[in-house]
């Protein structure tokens, strides 16, 4: 997203996005295993700033499992085990809205935090979640934290069938300061597969867990259900990342905890 308007997301804005999921030129192969794809971009190496793009068929759930799971923040809470914190702050129109999300980096990073603008649109058997940085007055960046900003991250859904899909994830986010090159490395060749084969797992749960936890309840499909309070557009406003602390990074080496769980990538988790 561009400009300096706080502007929810039209037609061509979703449609752009799926276009970039679907396309791979310009974007550099880092990891193809196990029915998982990884791509990058470099697009400012001095400043750690880059595109991840990765793929998965996930060939026991639906389509529609997968927004649901994506979407329940409560069950989120449960399988995300990078999460520190999260919640919603408000709604903005029946498919879009504000929320706060944090979480653990690899050591010995300091953690980080993002408020975002997230909207989301079904597109045929197809469906998509994106979301892009704001600025909240109630919500400013936090002493121990590192407020990054997501210039877009969301993710396409699409359907292969009545109990298959394919998830792609599309990310370009400043995490705000230098830093270093194991970190991207690691992003594409461990990070981000790990994180597609947990959501594939929890995806296989969901239904078990939503039969004990408000079974009904969907607001992401039934707008009538949303207990948020509206946010007008005008208490939001551009998260620009020259506006935020640089943190540098860039010397400190990878904890030996971080490098032990590099042989958990294809193991039992």
């Amino acid at each position: 997203m561009s400009g300096e308007e706080v502007l929810i997301p039209d037609d061509r804005a979703f449609s752009s996005f799926k276009s970039e999921c679907c396309s791979e030129g310009g974007w550099s192969l880092t990891y193809n295993k196990g029915g998982i794809t990884v791509w990058i971009q470099i697009l400012e190496e001095e400043k750690s700033l880059h595109k991840i793009k990765c793929r998965m068929v996930c060939k026991d759930v639906s389509a529609e499992t997968m927004y649901d799971v994506l979407h329940d923040i409560d069950y989120r809470r449960k399988w995300d085990s990078n999460v520190i914190e999260t919640f919603d702050i408000g709604k903005l129109t029946v498919n879009a809205d504000v929320g706060y999300y944090s979480w653990k980096c690899p050591k010995p990073l300091k953690n980080r935090d993002v408020i975002t603008l997230r909207s989301w649109l079904p597109m045929g058997k197809d469906y998509i979640i994106m979301n892009y940085s704001v600025k909240h007055p109630k919500y400013p960046p936090k002493k121990d934290m590192v407020r990054a900003v997501s210039i877009q991250t969301g993710y396409l859904i699409q359907s292969n069938g009545p109990s298959s899909c394919t998830l792609t994830y599309l990310a370009q986010v400043d995490p705000k300061g230098s830093l270093p090159k194991w970190v991207v490395n690691k992003s594409s060749q461990f990070l981000a597969p790990k994180a597609m084969k947990r959501i594939c797992k929890a995806c296989v749960k969901y239904a078990e867990w939503k039969q004990r936890h408000n079974p009904g309840y969907k607001p992401w499909l039934y707008p009538e259900q949303n207990p948020l309070s509206n946010i007008p557009l005008t208490e939001l406003s551009i998260q620009h990342a020259d506006s935020l602390e640089n943190i540098d990074e860039s010397s400190l080496s990878e904890g030996k905890d971080e490098r032990a769980e590099h042989s958990d990538d294809d193991g039992p988790n």
